[in-house]
């Protein structure tokens, strides 16, 4: 039976112009990995929780103590347990949530199911736009400040800005190639 392998678009919600990646995973991913491509893909590190939503249902990592229910009304599913193409197919939208704090929100679109290429490897990163925000920027809004400062040298927080970020951040910056590095040693 040949591999099925899901062209995945990843959009970061709530930042103009759109962050966004385009990913070839295979379907037999469990969430969980799933859940470590969108972290390299996105440039984040994992340092905070995550959870999926798909068609109403919450996947996310067991609490250690055993306790699946985020509050009274909410069951959270284990995502070692579903695999990607039991629960998406061509067309499927999966909501995705890093960092409870900052609220990052990402929109998963499946664009395309295709038969797995026998010479190509798998995951790759084959398009993107711009540097995903750095950690503990404060949401949308926290890194809308951000860039701000870092633009305009006569801002009043623009060295401190710069510093925090490091002479290397450029919001415009973009390599699939790294980021297919990255997918395939960590994911």
């Amino acid at each position: 039976m040949p591999r099925h392998i899901f062209q995945l678009r990843i959009s970061l919600s709530g930042v103009r112009p759109t962050i966004w990646r385009r990913v070839l995973v295979p379907g037999g991913y469990t969430l969980d990995r799933l859940h470590r491509v969108v972290q390299h893909a996105m440039g984040w590190r994992d340092c905070h929780l995550h959870s999926f939503e798909i068609d109403g249902v919450q996947y996310g990592e067991p609490d250690p103590d055993g306790d699946l229910a985020l509050d009274d009304e909410l069951t959270l599913h284990d995502e070692l347990d579903v695999r990607l193409d039991a629960v998406a197919g061509k067309g499927s939208r999966l909501q995705y949530t890093y960092d409870f704090g900052d609220w990052w929100e990402h929109d998963l679109l499946v664009e395309d199911v295709v038969t797995a290429d026998a010479d190509e490897r798998y995951p790759r990163c084959v398009d993107g736009e711009r540097a995903a925000p750095p950690e503990n920027v404060g949401g949308a809004q926290g890194y809308l400040l951000l860039l701000a400062a870092v633009a305009d040298p006569g801002h009043p927080e623009h060295a401190a800005m710069r510093a925090w970020v490091g002479d290397g951040f450029d919001p415009e910056a973009f390599d699939a190639g790294r980021v297919t590095t990255l997918l395939r040693r960590f994911c």
